[in-house]
């Protein structure tokens, strides 16, 4: 399976809550299938950045071009290139269901993607689907196979995944990052976030954002970025 990635760049970003700036000056560029690293502590802004990138954010500045479409001007077009695996609490994997059962619910959800499409994908990750254990029961590198795996299998040019280091080990983490760039392998373009910097993973970063604790907005209970279905009002 090979995906066709896409270009994504961003200027003089800014988004801001009733409470102050969530971030703000951020400037990014990745290349067609290439990785984007953003970490920060929480409350930096991380995840509202990365959504941002996604086009499910509004801006109070700057601008992001995802191929050819602008943000925010081509926002929807822009954000139908990208999709999110992992951005919580607005995106993520509902800890009730049984892996069986997500992997059925995406194949009915999104057009063309078969189990075996979940399947193949989820190998090249290192995880082996076992239907009966729910998502919540998951070990933290488990969950996030999975949830990159159930949308790398709909070939989107782009994902969004945050939290790539939540509840790892010093190995843990190394695996998760593999994991991560197996799915850059497939020539999707990756954006993803962390607590802290990825290590030697970042040798193949095309780019690195490095947010200071700034935030003082939490996802999704802040008035002004409230996020439904995975897009900020």
């Amino acid at each position: 399976m090979t995906v066709d990635g896409v270009e994504i760049s961003a200027r003089g970003l800014a988004v801001r809550g009733p409470r102050g700036a969530v971030f703000e000056g951020v400037d990014a560029q990745v290349p067609a299938g290439g990785l984007l690293s953003v970490h920060g502590p929480a409350g930096s802004g991380r995840t509202s950045l990365l959504l941002a990138l996604a086009g499910r954010m509004r801006l109070a500045a700057g601008t992001i071009r995802v191929g050819p479409h602008e943000i925010p001007a081509a926002r929807r077009r822009a954000a139908a290139l990208v999709a999110v695996a992992r951005a919580e609490p607005a995106v993520g994997l509902e800890g009730r269901l049984r892996v069986g059962e997500l992997v059925a619910e995406r194949c009915w959800l999104a057009r063309g993607v078969t189990r075996a499409d979940i399947e193949e994908t989820a190998e090249r990750l290192g995880l082996t689907l076992r239907d009966r254990v729910l998502a919540e029961d998951l070990a933290p590198l488990d969950g996030l196979r999975l949830a990159l795996a159930l949308t790398a299998a709909e070939r989107p040019a782009a994902i969004v995944v945050d939290d790539v280091d939540r509840g790892c080990t010093a190995e843990q983490r190394t695996a998760a990052w593999r994991s991560v760039l197996a799915v850059r392998d497939l020539g999707c373009t990756v954006l993803a976030g962390s607590l802290d910097r990825p290590g030697t993973a970042c040798d193949d970063c095309d780019d690195e954002v490095e947010l200071p604790r700034l935030s003082r907005d939490r996802l999704p209970t802040a008035a002004g970025h409230d996020v439904v279905n995975g897009e900020a009002q």
